[in-house]
């Protein structure tokens, strides 16, 4: 009794489940990772910050609060959630359009937004909408994350460069930046180039040049992943003892040290009307990018999580970084990915994080002020930049053309008007190709395949029918949109076939008839006994055949419903088990 009231309580709070097998092996374990992930992300937070228009202490704080929150609430064992890119970008178009950039209120806006996006995705978990993520499929994800990543390295490339470049949009900024390429500070191009130029190297060089000079792995790696913070390191002094700020080089500044404030959301309604659609998007796409890397990441571990119980974790967490002075955060890939590889196991490695990054925010932000902001911008290009997958344009062409459209349209929308824009788009395309897609189902005459109890498109395959019964399958769910498609089908079938005395519908592919479809069903039936003709289904799926219990169309029905086709058929047409082959399949069309 008291095992079943522990299960209970895990299944709201998981933390309780791992807690329970918690020992020294597995401190260890999470200690090295929270030591790599901390290092990976103390560089992250701060320019994610400044990505979102904040000040670079705010990225500490909303790595903080969120990660304890998490370890609590989170199904994953290595979600490691912060700020991210695409929803940082997200997050300065939002709360940029209600407030001026380093106003007293933009931070406000800002944890407001956090607060809405935590309090959403709680309901949603509440209600078990995890379904909803749903609607974003991954080519629209891949377009938007593409898109959102060369947009937001097109806007850092301006302070890596040090020149001034404005623009509403990716074409505008590229522009911009090709107008002022002679007004380039020589300086600070040199620290943000030659960052970028040492970040990438870092993450494939690095390693093995250490393991080469006869580092421990272990060591090795943890050094490896501190290439973003030797970059900060490396540039932060070079620019003190040369005095390149005096020269015109942009740099961090004072950082105020100290505990996350304790901060409140404005409990302003215009304003929560406004953030309402920015703060819905931010909360869908960050679940559904958390999700698909906690999936991922537990699978390899033969491990699961539950999407539902993902959308309480993530709703805690923003709400956490609200009041905690931080702004919309989710899982990210990156942090995830090296969390681990670096061996976490559970999410108290989440929790040590937490801890290394408080410290940092008591104890090294003195340390930041003369870190170049072309620095920070460096980090997030070479962040971001592996985010993009042009690949799966050409795998969409190759397979999909309405995905291809969907990858197309979600790119390009995002790139010419904004984040919100594009992925409404995508997503308002995807559900149109849909729609247009179903109202067309696949209906196709079967016949009998010799020697079997099967059926297969007369087209395609070498079959046996007979001229007094024709055997249709509908390969897609009826409702109001492709319900006349089926009562047309069957007009032209029956106006050919003149010794036309049974049609049986094939339900095997049907998973659901709405009520539109049922009056079409009721209307065909109507017309085959006037026409002297019965109507006979087979092969009804469970669920279906209890919503067609009870209703008029089954109490009218003409024919019967029978539960193999070739029951149907060799009850109603028995010569064709004898019949010879009077279909030939098209070589030219693959089986089906």
């Amino acid at each position: 009794m008291k095992e079943a009231r522990v299960s209970g309580l895990g299944a709201f709070l998981p933390m309780l489940d791992w807690a329970r097998h918690y020992d020294r092996e597995t401190l260890i374990s999470d200690l090295v990772a929270a030591l790599i992930v901390t290092i990976m992300l103390i560089p992250q937070s701060l320019a994610y910050a400044s990505l979102a228009g904040l000040p670079p202490e705010v990225g500490l704080y909303a790595s903080i609060a969120p990660l304890l929150l998490y370890a609590i609430f989170g199904t994953s064992r290595v979600l490691a959630v912060g700020p991210v890119a695409v929803v940082s970008l997200m997050t300065a178009t939002a709360v940029g359009e209600l407030a001026v950039v380093g106003s007293p209120s933009y931070w406000g806006v800002a944890i407001t937004l956090a607060f809405l996006s935590g309090a959403m995705l709680l309901v949603m978990g509440l209600l078990r909408l995890g379904f909803l993520a749903s609607f974003l499929s991954h080519p629209v994800i891949s377009g938007f994350i593409t898109a959102s990543a060369l947009l937001i390295a097109a806007g850092q490339l301006k302070v890596i460069l040090g020149v001034k470049a404005e623009g509403h949009n990716f074409f505008e900024l590229v522009g911009a930046l090709v107008q002022q390429l002679g007004q380039v500070h020589a300086v600070t191009a040199g620290l943000g180039l030659s960052t970028v130029a040492f970040l990438f190297w870092a993450r494939r060089g690095l390693k093995p040049l250490l393991l080469s000079l006869g580092l421990p792995v272990r060591l090795a790696d943890v050094l490896a992943k501190a290439g973003p913070v030797a970059g900060i390191a490396v540039t932060a002094l070079v620019t003190w003892h040369f005095e390149w700020h005096l020269a015109g080089v942009k740099i961090v500044g004072s950082v105020p040290a100290g505990l996350p404030p304790l901060t409140w959301p404005q409990w302003d309604m215009p304003l929560w009307k406004a953030l309402a659609m920015p703060a819905l998007l931010i909360s869908v796409v960050g679940f559904v990018e958390s999700v698909s890397v906690g999936q991922t990441l537990a699978a390899k571990r033969r491990q699961r999580i539950v999407p539902d119980r993902e959308l309480v974790a993530l709703g805690a967490s923003n709400l956490g970084a609200a009041f905690t002075g931080g702004f919309p955060v989710t899982g990210g890939f990156a942090r995830s990915v090296v969390n681990f590889d670096a061996g976490a196991q559970t999410p108290a490695a989440g929790v040590f994080t937490a801890v290394g990054i408080l410290l940092a925010a008591l104890l090294l932000t003195p340390a930041l002020y003369f870190v170049p902001q072309a620095t920070l911008s460096a980090t997030i290009v070479v962040a971001v930049l592996s985010l993009v997958d042009l690949s799966i344009l050409r795998s969409t062409w190759a397979y999909s053309r309405s995905d291809f459209a969907a990858v197309v349209v979600t790119l390009l929308v995002t790139l010419a008007a904004g984040v919100e824009e594009g992925l409404v788009a995508g997503v308002a395309l995807s559900l149109l190709l849909y729609l247009y897609k179903t109202s067309r189902p696949h209906i196709a005459e079967v016949g009998l395949v010799p020697g079997t109890e099967h059926f297969r498109n007369v087209l395609r395959h070498k079959v046996q029918i007979s001229p007094r019964l024709a055997s249709l399958r509908v390969d897609e769910s009826l409702y109001f949109a492709n319900a006349r498609v089926l009562e047309d089908r069957v007009n032209a079938l029956v106006a050919e076939r003149p010794q036309l005395q049974h049609l049986v519908l094939q339900c095997s592919a049907i998973n659901d008839i709405d009520a539109s479809a049922l009056e079409s069903l009721e209307a065909i039936n109507q017309r085959l006994v006037e026409a002297g003709m019965r109507l006979h289904l087979s092969e009804v799926k469970g669920p279906v055949m209890d919503r067609l219990q009870g209703t008029a169309f089954l109490a009218h029905l003409s024919g019967r419903v029978y539960l193999s086709h070739f029951q149907g058929v060799s009850e109603l047409a028995p010569e064709t088990l004898k019949e010879p082959v009077t279909a030939q399949c098209k070589d030219h069309e693959p089986p089906r």
